[in-house]
């Protein structure tokens, strides 16, 4: 925790009291993170080169993804350790709100990993169970909930965006909603990684759009005066966001067509659940369906092509997730992951409108 060292030397020097400064600490954090991604990207490619882990591609797949087997994956890996540094450098971590989210991303990240290890090892993409994978991600969640509310009197209550009379206390059921927000959208995430850069993007988005909201749900004034719940400690989590997204934009650098290394489920299960634990503890779980529209979409997606063909043996698209339906009509790949982004930025501007239009 430099940035601490570093305040309590504003009595010798006032230049040090910037360093008490939430908007100072998160655009050091994201410069910090940026670089450090920049810098250490290639090393690592050429680690995971070495290490041969590369992609494997489904065989029931877009006929141009072929060319892409081998290409390194774990790249997420990169995105969770040059985040590290400033999360170690410049964020309180006494802040128990910023300890969950740290504990939830690098938790999720784990798991992911080992998904990606067994795919790699076994050169298929089963990986690990759905159903193992599931399990541990609600476990981690509900116990990191369960602690946050037992022990520092986290709310349990739930707001709707929009209408500002609508809130309800649900108790320790909370656990139970707060884990679903989590868990869906990590592997909402999951599903959209799929088209080189085509997660990232929503990911920075959507990423810039909750530390705004910790912001300001961590600012008593700011909260009051927009009617949103006020978040005791939320603001922390602001320059944690700010890592996160620095990374994120550094992984792109590598990430953008055509791809250098994809992010595989290290990162798109851990950066999914940093975007559902900031929503949970921000007070925005019923706004994270709006703001993650993108994800939203593509797990619905999923969700119904597995249903429509159990019930009836008929697919509803050509292929699922929705981005390599498009594909198989004879979308352009790019063109897919362009639009998509515009999408996650024109529902972020919505999200955001919700702060006054309450």
């Amino acid at each position: 925790m430099l940035y601490q060292w570093l305040y309590s030397l504003s009595d010798q020097s006032p230049l040090f009291n910037v360093f008490r400064y939430i908007t100072v600490r998160t655009f050091v954090a994201f410069f910090s993170s940026f670089f450090l991604c920049l810098i250490w990207g290639p090393a690592f490619i050429e680690k995971l080169k070495i290490m041969s882990f590369g992609q494997s591609i489904r065989d029931d797949g877009p006929e141009g993804h072929k060319k892409k087997a081998g290409t390194p994956t774990m790249g997420g890996g990169l995105v969770l350790l040059t985040s590290l540094v400033p999360i170690l450098l410049w964020m309180d971590l006494r802040n128990p709100l910023v300890l969950a989210a740290i504990f939830i991303t690098w938790t999720f990240g784990l798991v992911g990993f080992v998904d990606d290890y067994l795919k790699v090892s076994k050169k298929n993409t089963k990986g690990l169970s759905g159903k193992i994978r599931l399990f541990l991600e609600f476990l981690i969640s509900a116990a990191t909930l369960y602690v946050l509310i037992k022990y520092f009197n986290f709310s349990t209550s739930l707001s709707f965006p929009f209408i500002k009379h609508w809130v309800f206390d649900l108790g320790y059921f909370y656990i139970v909603l707060g884990s679903v927000v989590i868990v869906g959208t990590a592997n909402a995430v999951n599903f959209t990684d799929g088209l080189d850069g085509l997660a990232i993007v929503p990911i920075v988005v959507s990423g810039i759009t909750l530390a705004l909201f910790a912001y300001v749900a961590g600012h008593v004034t700011i909260a009051n005066y927009l009617q949103i719940p006020h978040v005791a400690g939320a603001g922390e989590l602001t320059p944690y966001a700010g890592a996160i997204i620095g990374a994120g934009l550094g992984f792109l650098w590598f990430n953008a067509y055509p791809a250098q290394m994809f992010m595989g489920d290290v990162g798109s299960l851990s950066l999914g659940g940093f975007l559902g634990v900031m929503a949970v503890l921000t007070k925005n779980e019923i706004l994270m369906i709006l703001l993650g529209g993108v994800f939203v979409v593509e797990a619905l997606s999923v969700i119904t092509q597995v249903a429509s063909f159990k019930m009836t043996g008929k697919r509803i698209f050509k292929m699922a997730p929705i981005h390599h339906h498009y594909e198989k009509q004879g979308l352009d790949e790019t063109k897919i992951t362009v639009r998509f982004w515009i999408i996650s930025i024109l529902l972020a501007v919505l999200s955001i409108a919700s702060l006054k239009l309450r």
